[in-house]
């Protein structure tokens, strides 16, 4: 070993942070820059003199580790975080100096560059903030340096937060849809605000979020949506807030699900908020859940009692439905299996009806009623032989034992719900 660094101290001008990465597998308990250091003195004992110079592997970038972990400092400042993460993106000479190392010298247990600077960053930072700890999967912040660049780009991990939210007004969306007409620029139309809906529910339970965490916005991940006209009830669609960038991760999330629901009393509920990971999302936009509909239906001609109970009946089983013509700008253009569970029915006139159902998620029930001029089979509208429109839909249940229970006790205030 001290024959080798030997061999690469003769070769040129090198610090001891990258003489001791050479051999920086070896051994525990030194960092590189001891280890370097070391051999130095020992080769320097037996008559071998290093060549003074700039370090031709890093350029003397491990000797500027602590002007980047002052940059880095700074760049931290007014973020709240307990874990951190840095990366580098390693220049092109940087990177051909250690292969060169690396090849010439056969070295076989030599510490990659970057991974070394890194943690010799890291630790001057460490040092500097007083607080924090590296965490290699999802720290709340991650500086990468850019040395050619001579920048630090900071990367604030997003704060999840998993409930459920009722929605008892309707006419509202369920997330921020910008102006058709400026895509979001701010036009006549949509009177400069650039949204097509005034709000939304991901607005209005995040608004108070937001602002406590000083985030730079908020993305809402539902179990689902339901449609703009109508209302979520029951135990509420459960769904994942996402608060992006935000600079304070201390929340007290009951005060703030209070104020949330005081702002949007009349309009939104959310249950209490839980910490959760980011896989929270995944699991609740991809696993199938059951929805139970309440829907006021109105029909073209009179209908029996007997007839609406057996039409119900034989449409349980599997639906097929062409992609509505409502959604088809947005949507592709698929016939989709799904499977309708369970329907029933009471009469409110001859020609009116509140029905429930409990279909697979993605059944469409406004078709199902209508049968979208063939697009759905069957439909209610096709079994009974007349037209069928629905009225008024709410959704009662969106059911899955995959996702967390969730607890509406403590609210200050909850809307009378039919």
């Amino acid at each position: 070993m001290v024959a080798l660094a030997g061999e690469i101290v003769e070769a040129g001008p090198i610090c001891d942070a990258c003489l001791g990465g050479a051999f920086g597998k070896l051994g525990r308990g030194w960092t590189n820059e001891e280890r370097g250091r070391a051999l130095r003195t020992v080769l320097g004992f037996s008559g071998s003199a290093a060549k003074a110079g700039r370090c031709w592997v890093c350029g003397d970038l491990f000797a500027e580790a602590g002007a980047w972990a002052a940059r880095a400092r700074e760049a931290v400042e007014g973020v709240e975080f307990d874990t951190y993460l840095f990366a580098v993106r390693p220049t092109l000479r940087w990177q051909e100096a250690e292969a060169l190392l690396v090849e010439r010298f056969r070295l076989s247990h030599a510490e990659p560059q970057k991974h070394a600077w890194n943690r010799t960053v890291g630790k001057a930072f460490e040092a500097l903030v007083q607080h924090g700890t590296v965490d290699f999967d999802d720290p709340d912040v991650k500086l990468t340096i850019d040395p050619s660049a001579g920048s630090i780009d900071l990367a604030i991990a997003s704060i999840f937060l998993y409930a459920r939210y009722r929605k008892v007004s309707r006419g509202i969306p369920q997330t921020h849809w910008p102006c058709r007409m400026c895509r979001g620029r701010g036009c006549s139309e949509c009177q400069g605000t650039g949204k097509q809906y005034p709000e939304s529910v991901e607005e209005l339970v995040a608004g108070p979020l937001v602002r406590a965490a000083s985030a730079s916005g908020a993305l809402l991940h539902g179990a689902g949506r339901e449609d703009i006209d109508a209302r979520m009830l029951g135990n509420g669609r459960p769904f994942v807030l996402e608060l992006v960038g935000p600079r304070t991760r201390s929340l007290d999330l009951v005060a703030l699900r209070d104020e949330a629901n005081r702002l949007a009393h009349g309009k939104v509920e959310v249950s209490e908020l839980r910490s959760c990971g980011r896989e929270m999302v995944s699991l609740v936009k991809e696993t199938p859940a059951e929805k139970r509909y309440r829907a006021r239906v109105e029909f073209d001609d009179a209908v029996s009692p007997s007839a609406l109970a057996e039409a119900l009946a034989s449409l349980v089983g599997t639906n097929e439905q062409r992609t509505p013509r409502r959604v088809a700008h947005r949507r592709a253009d698929l016939i989709r299996s799904r499977r309708l569970h369970a329907a029933s029915g009471e009469l409110h006139g001859a020609r009116e009806a509140e029905i429930e159902v409990v279909t697979d998620g993605g059944l469409y029930v406004k078709e199902l009623v209508s049968g979208d001029e063939g697009r759905t089979q069957p439909s209610l509208a096709g079994r009974l032989g007349m037209a069928a429109v629905v009225r008024e839909l709410d959704v009662l249940d969106v059911a899955s034992a995959a996702f967390p229970a969730v607890s509406w006790d403590a609210m200050d205030s909850r809307s009378e719900l039919p």
